[in-house]
């Protein structure tokens, strides 16, 4: 099979159309969980566009089917919309189950959903800081073991996790936030470590601050906030060349790298200097209410 062509990761709209002209993800099945809105439902139009059988998981069972069918209408392939609860075991291997069932042995998981508390560490209720870990880190560890082992099998396939830029710095205000993402990050470069040379390839997409529901009322720092398409173009880029480390913007990893070189006092001067303080940021705490409430009552993973 020839190597697919290198496309950049933020793409222009005449390359999205001719993409979704050639459509170079033809016949692959990409599964992506919290994909009802925001980001992940960003990356499902974006994969569909290129051809591939998406399925979309979400906790919001009629979300999903409603997204599903809203970007099959204009998408080249097929779109699956199914209930998915990322911390419960049974809800991930019956969506998986599904998927198989009616589209095909999954070529990609895309492990999206997440959900995140901004405020001072000690005033975070710890129903918060748990839920955090149970979506963020054992959601993702919970997909990652339930579809390498039919990978390996097969000999090829490929996990994207969407972590954040969190996954390298810590902005205050996020501290259970980042430790996750932070997880992940190790996690997916020990799991990584042993897939080598087996056909599996796991990456990660770490993102700056995107315009979602999650991200309501904090500051970017110096650098724009993004858009889920945005984030989307990376992820199919990066299900076309799969490689580990993915950064949206890109200038985030030249900040990471410069800060590893660093003594003490310059990296945290560093760190004032283009990290945003999201305490600072966060001078109306009602802005986030709504969503933190639904995160902790509802359980409804941001996607």
């Amino acid at each position: 099979m020839a190597a697919p062509p290198e496309y950049p990761y933020t793409f222009s709209r005449r390359e999205r159309d001719r993409l979704s002209r050639t459509e170079p993800l033809t016949g692959r099945v990409i599964a992506v969980t919290g994909a009802g809105r925001g980001i992940g439902r960003a990356v499902a139009a974006r994969l569909a566009a290129a051809g591939a059988a998406v399925a979309i998981g979400d906790l919001d069972a009629e979300l999903a089917v409603e997204t599903a069918g809203a970007i099959g209408a204009h998408a080249g392939g097929r779109l699956l919309g199914l209930p998915l609860d990322v911390t419960d075991t049974h809800s991930f291997e019956d969506f998986l189950r599904t998927v198989e069932t009616r589209l095909g042995p999954i070529d990609v998981l895309i492990n999206n959903a997440g959900i995140m508390w901004v405020g001072p560490f000690e005033e975070e209720p710890e129903e918060a800081a748990l839920r955090q870990f149970d979506v963020n880190v054992h959601g993702v560890l919970r997909g990652m073991k339930l579809v390498i082992p039919g990978m390996r099998a097969r000999g090829r396939g490929h996990v994207v996790n969407i972590a954040s830029a969190a996954s390298k710095v810590a902005p205050a205000g996020e501290a259970t936030y980042a430790a996750t993402k932070h997880a992940v990050h190790g996690c997916s470069t020990a799991v990584r470590a042993e897939l080598r040379g087996t056909g599996v390839h796991v990456s990660l997409v770490m993102p700056g601050v995107v315009d979602t529901e999650l991200a309501v009322g904090t500051a970017t720092g110096p650098t724009r906030r993004l858009t889920a398409d945005q984030v989307a173009d990376a992820v199919l880029d990066v299900v076309l060349r799969p490689r580990f480390e993915v950064f949206v913007p890109r200038q985030v990893a030249a900040l990471t790298r410069l800060a590893a070189l660093l003594p003490g006092r310059a990296r945290d001067a560093l760190h004032r200097l283009l990290v945003p303080d999201q305490l600072a940021a966060l001078s109306d705490r009602s802005v986030r209410a709504a969503y933190e409430q639904r995160t902790r009552t509802a359980r409804l993973p941001e996607g």
